[in-house]
């Protein structure tokens, strides 16, 4: 594999697995939080589930945008990984 290939599964499979873990911290956190807030668990589910397409789009296309990928993988896999510790830690 060149390079440029390696540059390019890098970022793709950044901009998948990254966002999705990413979108994964959002969505744990959002419910952790919306349940401390007093929110049913089934409207914290559904209200930040609806989120959570709003979240994984521009990761994902950030991932491709962004000029460095390890940028990208700090902060889209590193940012899920925080959120989903502080969501496990919360709740």
């Amino acid at each position: 594999m060149s390079h440029s290939s390696l540059h390019v599964v890098s970022r793709v499979a950044a901009a998948l697995l990254g966002g999705y873990a990413f979108t994964w911290g959002f969505t744990t956190l959002g419910i952790v939080l919306a349940m401390a807030a007093g929110a049913a668990y089934g409207a914290a589910q559904t209200s930040v589930y609806l989120l959570a397409f709003l979240v994984f789009l521009p990761a994902f296309l950030w991932a491709f945008a962004a000029r460095s990928a390890g940028r990208v993988w700090l902060v889209l896999a590193g940012g899920g990984a925080l959120m989903t510790g502080l969501a496990a830690l919360f709740g």
